[in-house]
């Protein structure tokens, strides 16, 4: 592992967004769904019937509350998960942030945007992108952080910890943040960090990848109350949409639960299906992943990022150069159907055998 602190290198807010095109397969975006199911987009729509009144946020943190089983005052909603690591940027203090790489780049961004001097532990594939919670005990090379960030499972590696060691990387004067954002595509989501014992933990989840509800900014954070009251007092008022507060309620729902539940045995067995085509024209995952989504190297099919390649055989793919300990031949690709996994599987196969598109 190794740590920089103060120096970004990559475009911190690249997001998958940017590397889809008209026309592509669009394997590059991490949302499951092109749109809500049709009987979310009702619940969406009879809530703009509302529209003429300011949003209130209690039905959605009451619904949250009961999903985890915790006090009301651990919630609170957010507009998507992104807001959530704004707020905790400029509301939980931390001289000596920490975030986990590679990961979701948001947190730094928004730690460095708060004029915090952010430090970096980079996980190594050597290790199977697994983080160490001696790093962070007395005498680790982390041992000063008063502020942790990690994914679980993370974005790009799809790697799942064992919630027993992150709950392991709290100490005293410490906060440890865990972005669970892609927990509900996990099958009976064994790992996660939300349970009866919060203290020193904030967990930032969200709702827009299982629901298809980018564009509407549907997410929370459940954590020690003290600290969600502390992002709570920055966060500006009405900044999560009617339409976002019955969209919450919608998804924490019992048949929205069984149906993100089905989705992500789903997801688990399409995600078999692309780590064995991918494996049959010569290309390991970097890690086993939990995730809807797979990071690769493609470092043996030539020098440099095929992802151009790609686009030019139809698909668009998440580039890794600006994910923190990552480069350019690192491509993430989102689990689709059994179909669209052996398409591309063929199209690197197309490039391992030499044949690039003019």
């Amino acid at each position: 592992m190794s740590s920089a602190a103060g120096d970004t290198g990559v475009d911190l807010h690249h997001h998958g967004d940017r590397d889809v095109a008209p026309g592509l397969t669009d394997l590059a975006v991490n949302v499951r769904l092109p749109a809500p199911p049709p009987w979310l987009a009702d619940v969406i729509a009879r809530s703009l019937h509302d529209l003429g009144r300011y949003p209130d946020p209690a039905p959605a943190v009451a619904a949250i509350a009961a999903r985890h089983r915790v006090p009301p005052e651990c919630v609170l909603p957010t507009a998507g998960g992104a807001e959530a690591f704004t707020l905790l940027a400029r509301g939980v203090p931390a001289e000596r942030p920490v975030v986990v790489h590679p990961q979701f780049t948001e947190p730094e961004a928004a730690l460095a945007a708060a004029g915090r001097p952010v430090g970096r532990c980079v996980l190594q594939r050597g290790s199977g992108f697994r983080i160490d919670p001696a790093d962070f005990a007395r005498g680790g090379s982390h041992a000063s952080a008063d502020l942790v960030v990690v994914g679980n499972p993370t974005n790009p590696t799809g790697v799942l910890h064992p919630a027993a060691q992150l709950r392991a990387l709290r100490a005293a004067g410490r906060v440890v943040v865990v972005d669970e954002a892609f927990m509900d595509a996990v099958p009976g989501e064994p790992e996660s960090v939300i349970g009866p014992d919060l203290d020193g933990l904030l967990v930032v989840r969200s709702l827009t990848k299982t629901w298809g509800l980018a564009g509407l900014r549907a997410g929370y954070v459940v954590g020690d109350a003290r600290l969600v009251a502390r992002m709570r007092a920055v966060q500006p008022p009405w900044s999560v949409s009617s339409p976002s507060v019955a969209a919450m309620v919608a998804c924490l729902s019992e048949r929205a639960l069984a149906e993100a539940e089905a989705a992500a045995v789903s997801t688990a067995h399409d995600r078999e299906v692309l780590v064995r085509e991918l494996a049959a024209v010569g290309l390991a995952t970097a890690a086993p992943s939990a995730a809807p989504f797979v990071l690769v190297d493609t470092s043996s099919l030539g020098v440099g990022s095929v992802r151009e390649d790609l686009a030019r055989l139809g698909f668009a793919v998440r580039r890794g150069e600006t994910f923190p300990g990552l480069g350019p031949t690192w491509v993430r690709l989102a689990v689709r159907d059994a179909a669209t996994s052996r398409a591309v599987a063929a199209a690197f196969d197309d490039l391992r055998r030499g044949r690039r598109v003019a």
